[in-house]
């Protein structure tokens, strides 16, 4: 949790904030959906986010070390949340100890009329004295330990048997905030010099430390808000994972092509693939409110495409006709890969959901299929790090397609069957296969 969330906000108010967003969490619902019903004011929305996010990703111990401090479960969900996002800080701040116990309480007593001051208090104190004890009750446990689900863990340990644990580690880590400069509005005057080196001047004179890591991609030491990064309201640059910004090359489209990104919105990989080339680009989205997204983030840039709201899977809804030299089939998954970007996505998702997003994804690239020329690409993309979404889904895929070929998915110096990208400090999980239809 940062420091300046807390002193922009009175932390009882932030702690009751995140107890109702956590209470709707756990009550199903998706936590960008609450974040936005609950119209929280900006320094409020901000430490009251931190909090929520903290908790979620924590939710595995939380709810372990709860189980073990309450005799019998608590039925509020908002004085389940309260209690949750307090232990959370309590392990992220010990040396606020009192602060966060006092604050606590304060809130409580806004929670069904007050009645959970006492167990809120008691409960807390007995955490902070059996501390030691309790952790070592947690390290023993797989879902406190690693803070992920019993199912996810058993899955990533098969598919990713040597990195699974750093993979779970990432995903309970706070992302890194990474940078695309729009090569269209940021060029060097000095030969040899890259957009982004000449766009780390800019960053450097407004005191905010950051590293080129290519040509356009920039990572951020720290995150911070898009008002205070330079040129972006004029469109020098995007916030774009750097794992995000490789479709755009693996893709190779060049000046002229006739190019769909299907699944396109909020139009980050649709935007960053006309900075890179002169292209004829429809970005697809089935969902209007998202779409208007793709749209809005154009403009910003200075870039244009047409924005269809239509469903990729209803080719005869949207489709001219006329086939495409590459498409981007960015589909719907588990987004196991960005989980800590969304941590409420961790409690919510079930193991039967990666078996049906597996069926929406074929159902998608088998029908886009049919809209791509003889000669022309496409890149399969998920942010998923289970295979079942990935390397097994390109497989069948091939198996179904006699004109269908996986090409090698350059990067860099890295030159595989498939690219996949597992989360770091650098990046999050991304998984690429570049196929060609004979």
């Amino acid at each position: 949790m940062t420091d300046s969330s807390n002193r922009s906000a009175p932390l009882a108010e932030a702690l009751l904030g995140a107890a109702q967003l956590i209470a709707a969490v756990l009550g199903g619902r998706n936590f960008d959906v609450a974040l936005t019903c609950a119209a929280l004011p900006g320094p409020l929305r901000a430490a009251t986010m931190d909090l929520a996010y903290t908790t979620l990703r924590a939710f595995g111990r939380g709810d372990f070390l709860l189980g073990l401090l309450l005799e019998r479960p608590v039925k509020d969900p908002a004085a389940r949340g309260l209690l949750l996002a307090a232990l959370a800080r309590l392990e992220a701040r010990p040396e606020e100890a009192h602060t966060t116990v006092d604050q606590a309480v304060t809130a409580a007593a806004r929670v069904a009329r007050g009645q959970f001051k006492g167990l809120v208090n008691g409960v807390l104190r007995n955490f902070l004295r059996r501390r030691e004890e309790l952790l070592v009750l947690a390290a023993a446990d797989p879902v406190a330990r690693w803070q992920h689900p019993a199912w996810w863990i058993a899955r990533l340990r098969q598919d990713h048997p040597a990195q699974w644990e750093s993979i779970l580690a990432a995903g309970n880590s706070h992302p890194p905030m990474c940078l695309r400069v729009n090569r269209r509005r940021v060029t060097s005057s000095v030969p040899g010099q890259t957009a982004s080196q000449d766009y780390l001047k800019r960053l450097d004179a407004a005191g905010i430390a950051a590293r080129a890591l290519d040509d356009t991609a920039i990572l951020l030491e720290k995150p911070l808000p898009v008002e205070r990064i330079p040129g972006f309201g004029g469109g020098l640059c995007s916030v774009q994972d750097w794992g995000a910004q490789a479709a755009a090359g693996l893709l190779d489209a060049r000046n002229g092509m006739r190019v769909l990104d299907a699944c396109a919105a909020p139009g980050g990989k649709a935007a960053h693939l006309l900075e890179t080339a002169n292209v004829d680009l429809t970005a697809l989205d089935a969902d209007a409110a998202r779409a208007g997204r793709i749209a809005d983030n154009l403009q910003r840039l200075g870039l244009t495409a047409k924005v269809t709201v239509a469903d990729a899977r209803a080719i005869d809804d949207w489709w001219d006709g006329r086939a495409y030299d590459r498409i981007l089939a960015d589909v719907p998954c588990s987004a196991s890969g960005v989980v800590r970007r969304h941590p409420d996505a961790k409690w919510l998702r079930r193991e039967s959901d990666v078996a049906g997003f597996a069926a929406t994804q074929r159902t998608i690239i088998d029908a886009l299929w049919r809209t791509l020329a003889p000669g022309g690409k496409m890149l399969y993309a998920t942010c998923s790090v289970f295979v079942e979404e990935n390397a097994r889904q390109v497989e069948g895929f091939i198996g179904r397609h006699a004109d269908a070929r996986r090409l090698p998915a350059m990067r860099a110096a890295t030159c595989d069957a498939q690219l996949q990208d597992l989360p770091d400090a650098d990046h999050d999980g991304f998984y690429y296969a570049l196929l060609q239809k004979d």
